[in-house]
């Protein structure tokens, strides 16, 4: 073993751990793909086939663009993710048990590279590629009672530190306030989607707010390089980043960034390490065969080429965030929050069953699952499961209008056909007999309310109207591309 270290266990561990992400990606493809990015989505699926190539962007829904075989991929993602969560081919006897977990990670990789490459704006989000990037590492473990080899452990250390220093660097160049310390004044109250614990985290003391900030520089722009110290060095930096995910977890909803990032932390653990901590025994593994060890040979020399790209873009003043450098995503550059939103905007879509509009139209709010239209509503736990739309909305809200959201215009029109499929990802629709006559969708500033207006209202949120994203339309306007431009009644 490479340092004398064993990582049965940590292999162990670490698989499960990628399986139960998985499960949740293929859970949230099987539900939310098709009405996103299926035959009629939101973003028709054919507009990936014709604005990309399949060497661009290899996916299986480019040569089969059906919703038949979207489910049907999805589903077979599903039963495989469970299969390596709950069983898998770790216990099958050698020869058989390496080549059969070779083939279910890979099998894994490559359905859910179908997803990522061909999801379009829905699925261009990092912790995508990091899956991805994770994902192929793990077809090169091994299972049974082979040992896992060591330079694939490794190369999921570099993963990990490619996540947090990459983050690290570009908060660092990027808002000011991440440089005077005050992030953590506005992030829980205007992150993408906040959790039940964000509101009290808001309303820690300042003291601590820079606490937080402080220790977010040296958790991402220190931390890092101890993951390929010796141990117990490299364990503890693994530690560090556990509990700062951890926290992160806790106050927000990332989708499964943090479960991700914390599953990667398993590899700058050793079985001593991990055995001391958990009351399992290890057992004596046989070395892993001479084939996956030149395989993972092959995949490092690999990685180090692939990998000058995301070097130069992370040590670049110009760093970009979340970028993959090749069309399979295996070597990719990451970062998150380089800017923070100062002030919260949301979008709340409305309907009306009146054929005309009047001062005294009574206007319904469609609900979605994980955003704070209601003011009254105590923020969700969504993560580590993944609401693609709620975070989509969150981004358009940010301008004025939908001008650059394709999609938007199609949600309106699908809300006024009472489309099935796009209302299943709604969480509350206000008109569960006949889609509406008119829809419109209207811009707010949300803030937290304060522990006294909370006292004494209930509510955690206070919001003000700042201006109109959608005037009202009908089915018949929105289709012809001309939304209303009437005022009354807004």
């Amino acid at each position: 073993m490479w340092l004398g270290e064993g990582y049965w266990l940590v292999r162990f561990v670490f698989q499960r751990g990628l399986a139960a992400i998985y499960l949740l990606g293929f859970l949230a493809a099987a539900r939310q793909f098709r009405p996103l990015a299926g035959e009629d989505g939101l973003l028709p699926i054919e507009r990936y086939v014709e604005h990309a190539s399949f060497r661009e962007r290899p996916s299986l829904f480019y040569l089969y663009p059906s919703d038949r075989v979207i489910g049907a991929a999805a589903w077979t993602g599903v039963a495989l993710s469970a299969l390596a969560l709950l069983a898998g081919p770790y216990w099958l006897p050698e020869p058989f048990a390496v080549p059969a977990a070779v083939l279910l990670w890979a099998a894994l990789w490559l359905l859910y590279q179908s997803f990522v490459n061909a999801g379009q704006l829905f699925y261009g989000f990092g912790w995508e590629s990091m899956l991805l990037e994770t994902g192929f590492l793990a077809i090169f473990l091994g299972a049974g009672d082979a040992a896992a080899p060591a330079l694939v452990i490794w190369l999921l250390r570099w993963v990990l530190f490619r996540n947090m220093f990459g983050a690290g660097l570009i908060k660092l160049r990027g808002d000011q306030c991440w440089r005077d310390l005050t992030a953590m004044d506005y992030h829980y109250e205007t992150q993408p989607m906040p959790n039940p614990l964000s509101w009290f985290a808001h309303h820690l003391p300042d003291r601590v707010h820079r606490a937080e900030t402080f220790g977010n520089h040296v958790v991402e722009l220190l931390v890092p390089f101890l993951y390929f110290a010796p141990q117990p060095f490299a364990s503890i930096a693994g530690v560090a980043t556990i509990g700062f995910q951890g926290w992160l977890l806790l106050t927000g909803n990332f989708s499964w960034l943090n479960a991700l990032t914390i599953v990667l932390a398993v590899s700058t653990f050793s079985d001593g390490v991990l055995a001391a901590a958990l009351p399992v025994g290890v057992p004596s593994p046989t070395p892993a065969p001479v084939g996956l060890e030149l395989l993972a040979l092959v995949l490092a020399v690999g990685v180090v080429a692939l990998s000058v790209q995301p070097v130069r873009n992370m040590l670049s003043e110009q760093q970009v965030m979340n970028t993959a450098f090749d069309p399979l995503h295996l070597v990719n550059t990451y970062g998150a929050f380089g800017s923070i939103t100062k002030r919260r905007h949301e979008i709340v879509v409305q309907g009306t069953d009146d054929a005309e509009i009047t001062a005294d139209t009574e206007w319904k709010t469609y609900e979605f699952p994980g955003k704070p239209t209601d003011p009254g509503r105590r923020p969700p736990q969504i993560a580590p499961y993944h609401l693609r739309l709620d975070w989509q909305l969150w981004f358009a809200a940010m301008a004025p209008s939908p001008r650059r959201q394709p999609w938007f215009t199609r949600l309106l029109v699908k809300l006024l056909e009472g489309d099935e499929g796009t209302l299943s990802l709604i969480a509350e629709n206000p008109f569960p007999d006949e889609p509406p006559e008119h829809v419109r969708a209207v811009r707010y500033r949300y803030r937290y309310t304060s522990p006294e207006e909370r006292s004494n209202t209930g509510d955690w949120w206070r919001r003000e109207r700042v201006g109109t994203y959608v005037e009202p339309t009908s089915l018949d306007e929105v289709r012809g591309g001309t939304a209303s431009r009437r005022r009354r009644g807004r």
